[in-house]
């Protein structure tokens, strides 16, 4: 048995020996067999305490793996939704008026900047700033929701890599059709096509031909009902200038197409044009998602730390609450390392068990966030690895200074104590 003094073997007569030499008397032993039972003794018998103990362990891994879980997932479906879309889309205009109308560029914009060298495609756009849709001629004017009307053409679709939720896009005909984008759509209940559905746009019904599926990169297309340019000429007075221009680029060259942009579509004001990249928007949300993570990981770290003394303060009531045990392992022969061992092996336990159970809980976590999202599950492997170890290292600390004060308690004074 642990901690009891063992003795040669034998006859076990100590007459027996010769000269009549007393036993000799081994070292006390701590056998690698009964560390464990050891060890889980106080913890087997106190269930209760020992899981609300290792859950403040368990509340600490569980939100940091969840935390870079999560980011790295969003993270990755980020980067794979850039890589998708491209980071060589860029868009050029001239920003808007004091009334928040685009302002209109040259009409030989679009002809200049197709001439650029590394110019791929080119879809010019406009916001027809004197008219808006409504889902009937009976809205008041003037609630528009946010919504716009463009004009453009066959182009944009393919420069914008976009897709049709249900229909088909627009061609250069002068009829009155339309093209809602996903935004507008929802704003409006139309979420599917039948030959009556028709939108009021400039005192007239444009029948909705198409619903365009989301487009990351040029949310101002969403929130837009697109109309031909032939048709906006026609029937709105459209005088032929775009506000607006889309330019896919050579992914080699898109800072030399940028530095361009301005002097080839308004030569006589090309201080006046801006040449921005879309994509920029969503490496800037990684950005943010970095930073947001930073900061709950610290968060996590709290709660970490609160575990951590949680387990330290149960273990030093271990040991005052143990003192009689103590003082009969230390009069059978257990030694003070034995004592020390013992307590922090329980402490290591209750704290590798509160990581086990958050290192699952936080996987839970993110796989739910992921599914929930549509996004694919990314945990880092630095998330499970070092969360283990994070816990491991808070059970060494909890345990360390309860574990040698129990070491330190003399055999008579714990009997005595106890008594």
């Amino acid at each position: 048995m642990t901690g009891i003094l063992e003795t040669e073997a034998g006859t076990g007569d100590p007459g027996s020996r010769r000269g009549g030499e007393p036993p000799e008397i081994r070292r006390s032993r701590l056998r690698a067999a009964d560390l464990l039972p050891v060890g889980t003794l106080g913890l087997r018998s106190r269930r209760l305490r020992a899981v609300l103990s290792a859950l403040g362990i368990a509340i600490g891994i569980a939100s940091m793996v969840a935390v870079l879980g999560v980011t790295r997932s969003s993270q990755s479906a980020l980067l794979a939704q850039l890589d998708k879309l491209g980071t060589n889309l860029l868009t050029v205009a001239s920003g808007t008026s004091l009334a928040n109308t685009e302002v209109a560029l040259p009409v030989t914009a679009a002809p200049m900047v197709r001439r650029v060298p590394g110019v791929i495609a080119v879809a010019p756009t406009a916001k027809i700033n004197t008219v808006n849709v409504y889902r009937n001629d009976q809205i008041p004017i003037g609630r528009t929701g946010g919504l716009a009307v463009r004009a453009c053409d066959a182009t944009l679709l393919e420069t914008l890599q976009g897709s049709v939720m249900e229909g088909q896009f627009l061609t250069s005909s002068k009829a009155p059709v339309a093209v809602l984008g996903s935004e507008v759509a929802t704003v409006l209940g139309i979420n599917r096509l039948t030959v009556d559905t028709r939108v009021w746009v400039g005192g007239r019904w444009f029948t909705v031909i198409g619903i365009l599926n989301s487009l990351p990169l040029a949310s101002e297309i969403d929130r837009s009902a697109l109309i031909s340019f032939p048709a906006a000429k026609e029937l709105l007075g459209y005088t032929g200038a775009p506000s607006r221009i889309y330019v896919r680029t050579d992914p080699e060259q898109v800072t030399q197409v940028a530095n361009a942009m301005a002097s080839n579509a308004n030569p006589a004001d090309p201080y006046s044009v801006n040449a921005s990249r879309p994509s920029d928007a969503l490496s800037a949300q990684l950005a943010v998602k970095q930073a947001g993570g930073s900061l709950f990981l610290g968060l996590g770290g709290i709660a970490l730390l609160v575990g951590t003394i949680g387990i330290a303060n149960v273990m030093v009531i271990s040991v005052l609450e143990r003192r009689a045990e103590i003082g009969l392992r230390r009069t059978l022969g257990a030694t003070r390392a034995h004592i020390a061992t013992q307590f922090l092996t329980e402490s290591l336990i209750l704290s590798a068990v509160g990581g086990l159970a958050g290192i699952v809980i936080g996987v839970g976590v993110t796989a739910a966030m992921a599914y929930s999202q549509g996004w694919g599950l990314a945990i880092p492997p630095v998330a499970l690895g070092g969360g283990f170890g994070v816990a491991v290292v808070a059970g060494v600390v909890a345990g360390l200074y309860p574990a040698l004060r129990a070491s330190r308690l003399s055999p008579t004074d714990a009997l005595r104590t106890h008594g």
